[in-house]
């Protein structure tokens, strides 16, 4: 029995926890499918076969799947709980350039890469899915790629614009709100660069990373309608982009270590 839950959706990519309850030592029927994914295992293990090449795939050891490609499953330890990440070719393509053929499947997941799988799961779950969990996944995603290939990819190219310009340009979207400043890879579409390269270059340029300088202009606005005595916390989280007040209220006590309620009556005006 296999069962899904979604943790994230967007146009580029999908986030779904995946856990199988199967117990056999046969091979499934041919599976196919038309996205790039990967696949990371939280808990106990499975064997994936592809192309003639068998794998044993467990918390140690992740695949990258290419659209196309015919896969078959066996689980002869009994189920597993996995994270299934899928990617458009087109966010591939931004990631990894373009490569025709892997020159791996597997992926080694040593502590560190680990500890970045269960800190995307922990982002998934606080609704900031177009910067904070895109961040997050764009390191993971950095890390595997890496891995399975070879020679010079988006990761590590550069552009002409330089990181002071290319921050420059980024921080005037995200203030005048453009519309592509909603989440990290349309901005850094508009931007003409890989996403990846954006957000290390906000971290080597204000030593910060982008989704917590868009969170300190969101924070910024914030304080502004509740110091003119906004009322309605669910329409300031809907203007502000927040997924709802809740995270709302969750960045803010993040960052300031009190609810929009007590900053509204921080800011409010002395009477004596």
């Amino acid at each position: 029995m296999l069962s899904t839950t979604a943790l994230a959706t967007r146009p580029d990519f999908s986030i779904t926890a995946v856990t199988c309850q199967d117990d056999h030592a046969r091979w499934s029927e041919a599976e196919v499918r038309d996205d790039y994914r990967v696949v990371l295992v939280r808990r106990g293990r499975f064997r994936r076969r592809t192309a003639g090449t068998h794998a044993d795939i467990d918390p140690t050891m992740a695949y990258v799947g290419e659209p196309g490609e015919e896969e078959h499953f066996a689980h002869p330890a009994g189920g597993d709980d996995c994270t299934s990440i899928s990617l458009t070719p087109s966010l591939w393509q931004a990631m990894a350039g373009d490569v025709t053929c892997l020159t791996t499947q597997s992926v080694y997941v040593d502590a560190r890469l680990d500890l970045t799988h269960r800190r995307l799961l922990a982002t998934a779950r606080t609704g900031d899915i177009d910067y904070a969990l895109t961040e997050e996944l764009l390191g993971l995603l950095a890390t595997t790629i890496g891995q399975v290939v070879s020679g010079p990819t988006p990761l590590g190219a550069q552009a002409p614009r330089t990181e002071a310009a290319l921050v420059a340009a980024a921080r005037q979207a995200i203030s005048d709100g453009h519309p592509a400043s909603d989440g990290l890879l349309p901005l850094a579409e508009l931007l003409g660069v890989s996403p990846y390269r954006l957000s290390r270059s906000f971290t080597r340029e204000l030593g910060v990373s982008v989704t917590r300088y868009r969170n300190r202009i969101r924070i910024g606005r914030a304080l502004d309608r509740l110091e003119e005595g906004e009322t309605s916390l669910g329409a300031l989280a809907a203007d502000l982009g927040f997924a709802d007040q809740a995270h709302l209220c969750r960045t803010m006590r993040q960052y300031l270590g009190r609810t929009p309620t007590a900053l509204r009556r921080l800011l409010a005006p002395r009477t004596h």
